[in-house]
């Protein structure tokens, strides 16, 4: 028994010892600890994205059932009390039409609640109504049908002047609102699906006769607010508020193939006042956020500004176009904008402004903090020789005026061109401003800060070296050299 006892010690102890040394070995290959890390690192980030919640991150539960909806409303329905059925072949359009009809009557009440609950909810574009919130259950998945014909046609855009790729009426978008008051568009992470594919199909072979629609667009509306769900593969731009006040976006996920898919913007404030997009993932095939006010002549004349607009604490990712832009249909002006917290990852330009004669309007009072470009081809952009227009009405002599713009802490890794900032005689870019920046390069040429008719300046040192066009000043805030050459321009577009 003794004997028996010094054995099976002896034997543990010699496991613990071939343990340590497998650990030891395991730990010593920098190949195999750099794959755990990064397939660590993976986890982490499908798990952030997949049980993000209201009010922060929720903890994995395995094996516990679907977390409860709460009652956001007075009174709440399920879309099964309506016949829904979300087998992913059932068309679920008078479900939804039922629902929100009955929810329409509740307005003196508060409004009402619309539960949509695990399952793939097929269905034709529908609308949504005031004090009104549709709240998508964990697994639940609201499936567009994919032909056009149940697809309505709608008045073009007032500030574009048609329906933005043909004349005449454009589709209307997927999930639709107009003239409304207090609309919530939230969840347990359900998902809002515009099963795109085919509309991209269709739209490179031209065989579309209107203008794609978006799969959720707001129009003429205030106090809204969408969250906690995620947006994929829209057939246009993803989420398009027009002239609406007092929105929210956060903690929102939008997706889309990053190539093949034209034009699936992200979010497109569109003629926005007071406007909060906050935690939100996108990765799409164009612009991640892209903020407009119309479209040359006809924006000017509609006369609506996009104002007053924080976006902070996001990651995007876009290799067709730009994390963040503004314009190129800017023509109703765009001020008073805050990017801040921003993370651009593998992307073709990380934040741009886009504009050319034609288009009048302004770009004014911008500021970008806390920028980090991750292997991006160009960090900043501005362009003032966009030369897209909705016909030939257009002046060309109505020029926008860019100004009060300013970059303070870029950094970032991979970049192959940080700057390329392209003003004109016509359109110079006046008033900007860059300080605390250093962003590692992968391209070795001279004036990979470019500049073209632009007046500004720098304060203290920043990395790579500024275009001559710009003041220095140092850390204080004290001139140290004026600019001599601030009309030239080293721009190149070939790298």
């Amino acid at each position: 028994m003794v004997e028996t006892l010094g054995i099976g010690r002896f034997q543990l102890q010699q496991n613990r010892v071939d343990l340590k040394r497998w650990v030891s070995a395991f730990l010593s290959s920098h190949k195999t600890l750099f794959t755990v890390l990064w397939m660590a690192a993976f986890a982490s980030v499908f798990l952030w994205q997949r049980n993000t919640v209201v009010g922060g991150f929720s903890f994995l539960k395995w094996g516990v059932s679907t977390r409860p909806i709460p009652r956001l409303r007075p009174v709440a329905f399920n879309l099964t009390d309506f016949g829904g059925v979300g087998d992913g072949v059932t068309v679920n359009t008078e479900a939804f039409e039922r629902a929100v009809a009955a929810i329409s009557k509740l307005r003196k009440r508060g409004g009402g609640q619309l539960n949509v609950p695990p399952g793939r909810w097929l269905t034709a574009p529908f609308n949504l109504t005031s004090h009104m919130t549709l709240f998508l259950a964990e697994d639940s998945e609201i499936l567009a049908l994919e032909n056009e014909k149940y697809w309505p046609l709608m008045p073009p855009l007032p500030s574009y002047g048609y329906g933005r790729e043909h004349i005449g009426p454009r589709y209307g978008s997927f999930i639709h609102g107009q003239n409304l008051k207090d609309v919530v568009i939230t969840g347990h992470n359900g998902t809002i699906n515009g099963q795109g594919k085919a509309w991209w199909k269709k739209y490179r072979q031209k065989l579309l006769n209107h203008t794609r629609g978006p799969l959720v667009q707001i129009m003429w509306s205030s106090d809204i607010v969408i969250s906690n769900i995620t947006l994929r593969d829209s057939p246009f731009w993803t989420l398009h508020p027009y002239d609406c006040k007092n929105v929210t976006v956060r903690n929102v996920t939008i997706l889309a193939p990053v190539f093949e898919a034209p034009n699936t913007d992200g979010i497109d404030p569109d003629s926005c006042e007071d406007m909060v997009i906050e935690d939100c993932y996108i990765s799409v095939g164009d612009d991640a956020i892209a903020i407009k006010s119309g479209w040359d002549q006809y924006g000017i004349a509609y006369g609506k500004p996009s104002m007053n607009i924080l976006i902070r604490n996001l990651v995007v990712r876009s290799m067709v176009s730009a994390g963040v832009s503004i314009g190129s249909e800017m023509s109703g002006g765009v001020s008073n904008v805050t990017v801040e917290n921003l993370l651009v990852w593998s992307s073709r330009r990380a934040v741009r402004i886009k504009t050319a004669p034609g288009r009048g309007g302004y770009v004014r009072d911008i500021k970008y903090r806390n920028l980090t470009f991750d292997n991006v081809r160009v960090g900043i952009v501005i362009k003032t020789d966009y030369n897209e227009h909705p016909d030939e009405g257009y002046d060309p002599n109505a020029l926008p005026v860019l100004r009060d713009i300013s970059f303070i802490g870029v950094h970032g890794q991979g970049v192959r061109v940080p700057v390329r900032i392209h003003g004109s005689e016509e359109i110079p870019v006046r008033n900007i401003t860059f300080r605390d920046m250093s962003v590692g390069l992968t391209y070795k040429k001279k004036h990979i800060f470019q500049c073209a008719f632009i007046h500004g300046r720098v304060i203290g040192t920043i990395f790579p070296a500024p275009c001559e066009n710009l003041d220095l000043y140092d850390e204080q805030g004290q001139l140290v050299k004026r600019s001599a050459s601030q009309n030239v321009t080293d721009i190149d577009y070939d790298f």
